[in-house]
């Protein structure tokens, strides 16, 4: 577990940077973006990772590792969004953004860890494809609570749907650094 702990800290230490120089280039303008509108890009980014892992060719040279970055930081806007609301105008400072980004990720961190404990490491097991498929299971569990208004009978809500993206995208990119 503690080499998890790590690692997990070594992946998002990567995301949180790219998420500041973004930042930095374009200030909190993804603050206007309904979760709907977060949701799509995340799916985007799922539905090319699929396509990447399914096709030889490639026309566009990236690869799943940034498409699993973008995953993670969409999440945590969504997550941030969840918490702060939509607005008309971007509203957060870099350090206000860089500070929730951290709070959420603290909070999805000990998510992971307690059923890191529970479920043994499994994922350990698990190839990258599953963890791209179980993304963008997520992806349709999230579509259709916001489809049903974000009313749920007996599941979990968006928060924790985008919370499960998160470390699975953090355990794919695991995965991918150790290759």
């Amino acid at each position: 577990m503690q080499d998890t702990s790590k690692q997990y800290d070594a992946v998002i230490k990567t995301c949180k940077s790219l998420f500041i120089k973004k930042m930095s280039d374009y200030g909190s303008a993804w603050r206007i973006l309904r979760l709907p509108s977060l949701t799509d890009q995340i799916f985007i980014k799922a539905q090319r990772i699929r396509s990447l892992q399914q096709n030889a060719v490639r026309k566009v040279d990236e690869g799943e590792v940034s498409e699993f970055i973008g995953i993670i930081n969409y999440c945590i806007m969504a997550l941030i969004q969840l918490e702060k609301g939509v607005v008309e105008q971007p509203d957060l400072s870099a350090e206000e953004a860089t500070t929730l980004y951290s709070e959420k990720v603290a909070i999805t961190k000990k998510l992971m860890e307690d059923k890191n404990h529970d479920y043994g490491e499994a994922w350990r097991d698990m190839r990258v494809s599953s963890l791209t498929d179980l993304i963008l299971q997520k992806l349709l569990r999230v579509k259709q609570i916001e489809d049903n208004a974000g009313k749920t009978l007996v599941s979990e809500g968006i928060d924790a749907n985008y919370q499960d993206m998160i470390n699975y995208a953090v355990f794919a990119l695991i995965h991918l650094n150790e290759k």
